[in-house]
C-alpha cells in the first residue's frame, strides 16, 4: 500500500478492518475478564504488554493501576493525549454468550472493554503506519464508575509528566447505529451528585402516633416536596434530575421509627443549576423536616462534574468524523446527556472533547439484542462492528492533530 494511498480514510479503515479479528479477540477477552475499579491488574498488564511490544514507553502505576503509552515522532511540538476506560461493574451477566464474564456478579455492562480494544487497535495502527509529528499519550484509565480513577490518575501527576495540548474521549452508544458517531460542543454530559438525608424523629408506639415526631411522615413528605426543585426552582431551560433512589425506615408494623434516610440522585448540566440544587435541596429538608418536628442531617457529596466539550477542539474532532465516515454517519450537536462520566475532570485541565460511537439501534434483526439495549443492563454487549470504525478514528484523529 502507497503512502498516498494509507493516507486515505478509507484505506484507514480499510486498514483496520484487516486487523478486526484480533482485536475483537482481544476486545472478548477482557469482557471474559472483567475487574471492578482500582482492580483491572490483568486489564492493565494486558494494555502494558502490547504498548510495549509496539515501542511504546510505558508508564503503570497512575491512579492505581492506570496505564500511559507515550509515543514521539519527529520534531512536532504538539502533544495529544487520547483515553480510554478499563473497569466493568458489579452487574450479573445475563446474555449468554460464549464470552460472558467468567466472574460472577462483575461484567463489563458499559463497553469500556470496547473502548479499550478501541485504543490499543489504533495503539498498534499508529505505531507500524502512523504518519504524524509530535507526541501521542495513550491514557488507558482505571476506575471511571464512580470511583473517580481520572482525578487520581491527575494526582499522581498525569498531565505534569505527560503534557496534552488537547486531549479526546469516546464512549460507545446504544441507539445510534454502529460506527455512527456524534458529537456535541458545549456541557455534553451531567453532574452526578449524591445526597442521603437522615430525618430524626423521636420514636414511639404506632396506636399513640401523638406521642411522637413521626420521620416517616416528615420523609415522605420530603419526597414529594423534592420534585418541586426541578419544577419549580430551576429554569425551564435548564436540565436537572432530582432522583430518590432510597427510603429505609422502621422494621415493624406497628413502631414509629426514631430515624427515616433517603439516598438521592441529583444531575445537572450547568454548574450554577448543580449549586442552586443543592441549596434548595438542603433547605427543603431542613424545612420540611422541622415542620414535622423533626430535624435533617444532610450529607451532600460531590461527584463528577458537568463535562464540557471546548468548542475549537470539537469543531476539529467533527471534521475527522466527516473525513472518515461522511455526513451521513456523524451528528455533528447531538443532545445532551444526563448520564455522568469522570473524563470531565480532565476536560477541567486541558481542553478537548468527548464523542460517542454507536452501538447499534436495534433496525438490523440480525444483530445482538444487547446491542440497542442500554449500557449498564445485565444483556448489554459492546458492538465489535464499531471496533474498527473507532479505531480508524482514532488514527485519524492524531494524525490529523500532530502535524508540524
Amino acid at each position: 500500500m502507497s503512502a498516498v494511498l494509507e493516507h486515505r480514510p478509507l484505506a484507514k479503515l480499510d486498514a483496520l478492518q484487516a486487523h478486526a479479528d484480533e482485536f475483537t479477540g482481544m476486545r472478548r477477552d477482557i469482557h471474559r475478564h472483567p475487574e471492578l475499579g482500582f482492580q483491572e491488574f490483568r486489564t492493565s498488564e494486558l494494555v502494558a504488554e502490547r504498548l510495549t511490544q509496539w515501542g511504546y514507553s510505558v508508564t503503570r502505576g497512575l491512579g492505581g493501576t492506570g496505564v500511559v503509552g507515550q509515543l514521539q515522532r519527529g520534531t512536532g511540538a504538539k502533544r495529544l493525549g487520547l483515553r480510554a476506560d478499563m473497569d466493568a461493574l458489579p452487574i450479573v451477566e445475563a446474555t449468554g454468550l460464549a464470552h460472558a464474564s467468567c466472574h460472577t456478579g462483575v461484567m463489563h455492562a458499559c463497553g469500556h472493554d470496547g473502548h479499550t480494544a478501541m485504543l490499543l487497535a489504533a495503539a498498534q495502527h499508529l505505531a507500524e503506519h502512523g504518519d504524524f509529528s509530535g507526541t501521542l499519550n495513550l491514557i488507558f484509565q482505571p476506575a471511571e464508575e464512580g470511583l473517580g480513577g481520572a482525578v487520581k490518575m491527575m494526582e499522581d501527576g498525569l498531565f505534569a509528566r505527560f503534557p496534552c495540548d488537547a486531549i479526546f474521549g469516546m464512549h460507545n452508544m446504544p441507539g445510534y447505529p454502529a460506527g455512527h458517531l456524534a458529537l456535541r460542543d458545549g456541557p455534553a454530559m451531567a453532574s452526578s451528585d449524591y445526597v442521603g438525608i437522615t430525618i430524626h424523629g423521636n420514636g414511639g408506639h404506632g396506636a399513640m402516633p401523638h406521642r411522637a415526631a413521626d420521620p416517616v411522615v416528615a420523609a415522605s413528605s420530603l419526597v414529594m416536596a423534592l420534585q418541586t426543585v426541578v419544577s419549580r426552582n430551576v429554569d425551564p431551560l435548564q436540565m436537572a434530575v432530582v432522583t430518590v433512589g432510597a427510603f429505609h425506615a422502621g422494621e415493624a408494623n406497628n413502631v414509629i421509627p426514631p430515624h427515616a434516610t433517603l439516598r438521592l440522585s441529583v444531575r445537572a448540566l450547568d454548574r450554577d443549576v448543580r449549586t442552586l440544587l443543592q441549596q434548595r435541596i438542603t433547605a427543603l429538608a431542613q424545612q420540611q423536616a422541622a415542620s414535622f418536628g423533626c430535624t435533617a442531617e444532610v450529607e451532600y457529596r460531590p461527584g463528577y462534574c458537568v463535562l464540557v466539550n471546548t468548542r475549537a477542539e470539537t469543531d476539529f474532532a467533527r471534521e475527522v468524523a466527516l473525513e472518515l465516515v461522511g455526513p451521513g454517519r456523524v451528528t455533528l450537536q447531538a443532545p445532551a446527556l444526563p448520564g455522568s462520566e469522570d473524563f470531565a475532570f480532565m476536560l477541567e485541565k486541558v481542553p478537548g472533547s468527548y464523542l460517542l460511537i454507536g452501538n447499534g439501534d436495534g433496525t438490523d434483526g440480525g444483530t445482538f439484542a444487547g446491542h440497542a439495549c442500554m449500557v449498564h443492563n445485565p444483556g448489554y454487549d459492546f458492538n465489535d462492528a464499531s471496533l474498527p470504525v473507532g479505531a480508524a478514528y482514532w488514527a485519524l484523529l492524531a494524525e490529523r492533530f500532530l502535524v508540524e
